[in-house]
């Protein structure tokens, strides 16, 4: 294993304060009206949201690298991002990473309020995750997150939630290999999904609900 694939796996480790026990990726609301296809709505969200933030991740750790700023990085996910309540969630826990990632390495600085893509990237610069794995974090997380959160919102087999991860980890390779390269804000692709940012909407303003998000 490299360094970087080690350092991945522990911005992906799901003990961290940021992890997906507290999300559902918009699942809690999508059952909450009606039955749902988990395995399509993983895949919904790496070819939508996550290829936006992934993408945004690629570019804020070029930026780094290079000495700029994040400014134009974090313009770009909100233009790109038109949901206030994804904007908001993202922003919560990029909160969170940065408090973890501050106590492990000498991180730049960044706008107030950055999304949790945008800390990712930083990260990823200076603790020396190269952009590939930098996606696979994103994709990863995100498919591991529904796929847990359905655990607990549904009566279900684990080795069913397992098998929903492995079956998306050929569109994960995919994103890696899309978006590795990816160096500038203008790059970012703007591939929200109208359903997803309307039950981020509706979760939002639900007093009863297990997730925040």
């Amino acid at each position: 294993m490299t360094s970087s694939s080690a350092l991945a796996l522990l911005l992906a480790d799901a003990r961290l304060p940021v992890a997906g026990h507290t999300q559902s990726g918009g699942l809690e609301p999508a059952l909450g009206a009606g039955e749902v296809d988990v395995p399509g709505f993983i895949a919904l969200r790496q070819a939508t949201v996550v290829r936006t933030e992934a993408a945004t991740a690629v570019v804020a750790r070029a930026h780094v690298l290079r000495g700029e700023g994040l400014d134009a990085v974090v313009d770009a996910w909100a233009a790109r991002t038109p949901s206030a309540a994804m904007r908001g969630t993202s922003r919560t826990l990029g909160r969170g990473l940065l408090r973890v990632g501050r106590s492990l390495w000498p991180l730049p600085h960044l706008p107030p309020g950055a999304p949790r893509p945008v800390v990712l990237g930083a990260i990823a610069a200076v603790a020396g995750v190269d952009a590939r794995a930098l996606v696979e974090v994103v994709a990863y997380d995100d498919a591991q997150t529904v796929a847990s959160a359905a655990l607990k919102l549904r009566p279900l087999d684990p080795m069913a939630a397992a098998g929903w991860v492995v079956a998306a980890l050929p569109e994960v390779s995919a994103l890696a290999v899309e978006l590795a390269g990816l160096t500038r804000a203008d790059q970012v692709p703007a591939t929200g999904s109208p359903w997803l940012e309307h039950l981020a909407e509706v979760h939002a303003t639900t007093r009863r609900r297990l997730f925040s998000a």
